[in-house]
C-alpha cells in the first residue's frame, strides 16, 4: 500500500470511539470535507476505503445515527437522512456548512482535522516529495479548517480558485506535525526515518556537487596553464622566462593535476597557494602576449 493508505488505516483504527464528543467531533470533520454531499433528502459518503467506510459507519453508529451501505463496483457509498443529522452542520443551497464552533478543547479540533483528512485527504510519497492535501466542500469549511491548524500551530495554505477549496501543506516538519497531531504514531516514525534519510541524501548529493565543481574548477585552471607553458616551449620562450617561473612550469607538467597548495610545497624554496597562483597566472599572461 501507499504511505497515504497506510496514514489512513491507522487513522481509522484509533481507539477513541468511546469518546462521544471526539466522535461527533471527527464526523463533523468528514462531513466538511469534499466526498460528503447532499442527494436529494440524504447525506453521501463515497470512498474507495473499505476501513474508511467501516470508520464512517463507527462514528454513525456511536452517535445512533441509522445508515445505508451500499458498493457500486468502484466506491463504498454510505447515506443516511439529512433529518438524523448533528447540530453543527447545517445545510444551504445543499450544502454542509460547519457552524462556527468556539471554545472546543484540543481533541476535538484534532477530531475534526482528522475526519477532514480521513475523509478527503491524500499525502505524497515522502521519498518523493512532500505534499499533504484536504480537500474541503466549500470556502466556509476551508476557512474553518485553516483557521483551527493555525490555531493547532501547524503552518497550511489554501487553494480556493475554480470551485476547488483544498489546504496543503508542503514543509516536510509541518506535514510531520500534522500527522503525529492526527494521533498517527506509527506513520510519524516512519515519516520521520525518510525526511532523514532524504536530509542525507540532499546533503551526500551537495558535499559530490561542490567537490566535484572544485575539481573541474582545477582541472580548467590547470589546462590552461600546461596550455600556456607548451606554447611558450612551442615558441622557443620557455627558456627565457626567470628561473621562478620555469620551475614552477616544470612542476605543473609534471604533476598536471596537483592542487596549488601541494606544487608550492614541491617548490626548492616553498610557497604557499597564492604565491603559486600569481606565478601561474604570469605564465599565461606572457604566452597570451605572444
Amino acid at each position: 500500500m501507499s504511505f497515504s493508505s497506510d496514514l489512513k488505516e491507522e487513522l481509522s483504527k484509533i481507539n477513541n470511539l468511546a469518546k462521544k464528543n471526539e466522535v461527533k467531533y471527527e464526523l463533523i470533520g468528514y462531513l466538511i470535507s469534499k466526498n460528503a454531499t447532499i442527494v436529494k433528502s440524504n447525506i453521501r459518503y463515497a470512498t474507495e476505503s473499505d476501513y474508511n467506510i467501516n470508520r464512517f459507519s463507527k462514528l454513525l453508529k456511536n452517535l445512533n445515527i441509522n445508515y445505508d451501505i451500499e458498493f457500486d463496483g468502484k466506491s463504498f457509498i454510505i447515506t443516511y437522512k439529512i433529518k438524523n443529522n448533528i447540530k453543527e452542520i447545517y445545510i444551504q443551497n445543499s450544502e454542509m456548512i460547519i457552524k462556527n464552533l468556539f471554545n472546543i478543547n484540543d481533541n476535538e479540533k484534532k477530531s475534526i482535522i482528522r475526519g477532514a483528512f480521513l475523509g478527503a485527504g491524500s499525502i505524497n510519497n515522502p521519498e518523493k516529495s512532500y505534499h499533504l492535501e484536504i480537500n474541503l466542500s466549500n470556502k466556509n469549511n476551508l476557512e474553518y479548517l485553516y483557521d483551527i491548524l493555525n490555531k493547532m500551530n501547524v503552518e497550511s495554505k489554501k487553494l480556493d480558485i475554480d470551485k476547488k477549496y483544498s489546504i496543503y501543506l508542503k514543509d516536510g516538519e509541518d506535514i510531520s506535525k500534522l500527522i503525529a497531531l492526527l494521533g498517527a504514531n506509527r506513520s510519524v516514525l516512519k515519516f520521520e526515518d525518510i525526511r532523514v534519510q532524504r536530509e542525507m541524501r540532499g546533503k551526500v548529493n551537495r558535499i559530490v556537487n561542490c567537490q566535484t565543481a572544485n575539481l573541474n574548477k582545477t582541472i580548467n585552471a590547470s589546462v590552461e596553464q600546461i596550455d600556456a607553458i607548451r606554447k611558450l616551449q612551442i615558441n622557443n620562450k620557455f627558456n627565457k622566462l626567470d628561473e621562478n617561473l620555469k620551475e614552477i612550469a616544470l612542476l605543473r607538467l609534471e604533476y598536471p593535476d596537483m592542487p596549488l597548495v601541494e606544487l608550492g610545497k614541491k617548490l626548492k624554496v616553498p610557497i604557499g597557494k597564492s604565491g603559486v597562483n600569481y606565478r601561474l597566472k604570469k605564465i599565461i599572461k606572457i604566452a597570451e602576449d605572444l
